[in-house]
């Protein structure tokens, strides 16, 4: 997958974890990019390492499962991470 392409999965796995959990998440796109980015690699990493997951192709089903399951990981970090920031 290119670079363009993992862009491209990262910012829409982070928009669908932001949709999948409850509650207010701040941040604007950049951040759901960021998020989704990061997700995205945690994802793809743990299915590697987990269930030895070979994750080329950007239409697989596994790709996205991965790169939402570490999307959303990495969203509920950032929410417990600024959630303390401001009521601080």
């Amino acid at each position: 997958m290119g670079f363009l392409g993992f862009l491209l999965l990262g910012l829409i796995a982070g928009a669908i974890a932001k949709l999948i959990l409850p509650g207010k998440q701040g941040g604007g796109w950049l951040i759901t990019l960021l998020l989704g980015v990061v997700g995205a690699l945690l994802g793809g990493w743990l299915g590697s390492v987990l269930f030895n997951a070979p994750l080329e192709e950007f239409f697989s089903l596994q790709t996205w499962a991965l790169a939402i399951g570490g999307s959303i990981v990495v969203l509920l970090i950032y929410g417990l991470l600024v959630g303390r920031k401001s009521r601080a």
